[in-house]
């Protein structure tokens, strides 16, 4: 069996699923990371102002990760970092596609479609496109993660609201995940901010109290078939 991870930018694979995916390669499982844009060209007023090297320095860091998680193979793209919306959705989707073809995955993760971030509505949109129940479809769960400072800070404003109902327990694998993220240096904040180590740990201690366990990730099944 094969897990797929589809995320938009380079760190939200950790922020959302870092120990779900760490956890599920302890437990034998294929894992694949999906990283369909380059996450940092949006900091520049033109895309192309943006160093070649400070994108690849990014990849390099997202490899770092997936080798560090386990990951059985990491796919990267290059769709424009917070600008997914002047690409044509059925691009988005198309890849998503691809990749059901090459890794039959039986469960996917991606991005939930309230989030504050653009790009990540859209992967949630594209996905759930891809993963349509045709006859023949490998897959048969897919899940919805949070992106601490996208997901929290849309307030409940888009819909639809986040609202977890699968919690998976990290706790021993809650530092390799808090690891993992130290890695995306230009991404890491200190706190108070969601995505610095304090933060973090205290959302999977949040979720974890929720769950009756000491640290936990929580998820929104959108769909099963059984």
């Amino acid at each position: 069996m094969s897990t797929l991870v589809v995320a938009a930018h380079p760190d939200d694979e950790v922020l959302g699923s870092g120990g779900t995916i760490a956890r599920l390669v302890q437990e034998g499982e294929d894992v694949f990371i999906a990283i369909l844009g380059e996450g940092i060209t949006s900091r520049y007023p033109q895309r192309n102002q943006a160093a070649k090297n400070t994108v690849e320095s990014l990849k390099n860091c997202s490899q770092q990760v997936a080798d560090l998680l386990g990951a059985k193979k990491l796919f990267m793209f290059d769709l424009p970092d917070n600008r997914f919306d002047t690409v044509p959705l059925l691009g988005v989707i198309k890849i998503i596609e691809g990749l059901i073809e090459k890794v039959k995955p039986k469960t996917i993760y991606t991005h939930h479609g309230g989030d504050l971030n653009m790009d990540h509505s859209i992967v949630h949109r594209a996905t759930l496109t891809a993963t349509r129940p045709i006859a023949g479809s490998p897959v048969k769960k897919v899940y919805a993660y949070e992106v601490p400072s996208s997901t929290e800070w849309a307030f409940g404003q888009f819909a639809p609201i986040f609202h977890p109902n699968v919690f998976v327990d990290i706790s021993s694998a809650l530092e390799k995940k808090i690891q993992a993220m130290q890695v995306y240096e230009s991404e890491v904040r200190v706190f108070p901010h969601p995505r610095s180590p304090e933060a973090l740990r205290a959302l999977a201690k949040r979720w974890g109290a929720v769950a009756g366990l000491e640290a936990a990730e929580a998820f929104e099944l959108i769909r099963e078939i059984r």
